[in-house]
């Protein structure tokens, strides 16, 4: 079924961050192309639902009222759409969000089970920028997402754990001086960027950042042309079409381990096709991860 409520999650998306950059990389959209969602949104409105100022965006009274109604909308035309009086034998789509790796890592046995019991569900998979996933899955863009998982998830999510994966510093393969002392590769945003700064903040020094990437992908290219040392889960390094052009460095004490967990809304999990993709994989078993607890 083709989708009619893209407005309204870029709304909703752009409500929540209140930056029109942010909302356009997250969502994948171009600035221009927010822009005019936003003011045809206001013209069939007749209401301005969001202000600029020197202070930034923010939403006016009506673009409060417009977003508890882009949230009910969103949750009705969820329900509307699954509900069927046999979950056996489930229908619709399941809008899947992971990275390239996890992709061809992970999903394979993880939506296995699913595929098998419930034949007729089409599955949507998406990949993108690991730091966006759960940003996404916020704002109902997608209903699953395999990413990593915060100290803190924010409330409305529920996760998890379907793998753990170390963290690891590389450098291009046959580098000569000491990579560690940098410079470095970073991810543009994101969990794995935030690990890396705690590491380096336990170690009194700071980076010198020579790329910030969107991808880990991306950034196991550049590290791999020289560019600096990079910071990347080794799940992400064991898959990488470059390692064979990289190097591990070995560090004492080595960043923490990188949790990676199924995620959903939490008000999602009495939806017939989420609830049972969540019950299939309570017990799965991936490469180079444990399951855990729902968080």
């Amino acid at each position: 079924m083709r989708d009619d409520h893209r407005e309204l999650r870029l709304f909703l998306h752009l409500a929540q961050t209140l930056n029109f950059g942010r909302t356009s990389l997250d969502c994948h959209v171009s600035p221009a192309t927010l822009t005019r969602t936003v003011q045809r949104l206001e013209s069939e409105l007749g209401h301005r639902l969001l202000d600029r100022g020197p202070r930034g965006v923010a939403l006016t009274a009506e673009g409060h009222r417009f977003r508890e109604y882009a949230v009910q909308a969103m949750e009705l035309w969820r329900a509307y759409r699954e509900e069927h009086p046999d979950p056996a034998e489930l229908t619709g789509r399941l809008a899947v969000f992971a990275t390239v790796t996890a992709c061809q890592v992970l999903l394979p046995g993880l939506l296995a089970p699913f595929r098998a019991a419930h034949p007729q569900v089409r599955l949507d998979l998406r990949t993108g920028d690991a730091a966006a996933a759960l940003a996404r899955l916020d704002e109902g863009e997608v209903d699953v997402a395999v990413a990593g998982i915060p100290a803190r998830l924010p409330e409305p999510l529920v996760s998890r754990t379907v793998a753990t994966t170390e963290l690891v510093f590389v450098t291009a393969r046959g580098r000569t001086d000491d990579g560690l002392d940098g410079p470095f590769v970073l991810p543009h945003r994101g969990l794995v960027r935030e690990a890396a700064h705690r590491w380096f903040r336990a170690h009194g020094t700071t980076p010198e950042v020579a790329a910030e990437p969107d991808g880990h992908e991306g950034l196991l290219t550049l590290v791999a042309l020289g560019c600096g040392t990079g910071v990347v889960p080794r799940l992400v390094l064991d898959h990488s079409a470059v390692r064979d052009r990289l190097t591990v460095l070995a560090v004492t004490p080595p960043p923490e381990p990188f949790p990676i967990g199924l995620c959903v809304r939490r008000s999602d999990l009495r939806r017939p096709l989420v609830a049972a993709l969540w019950s299939l994989t309570d017990d799965t078993d991936n490469p180079d991860g444990s399951v855990g607890a729902a968080t």
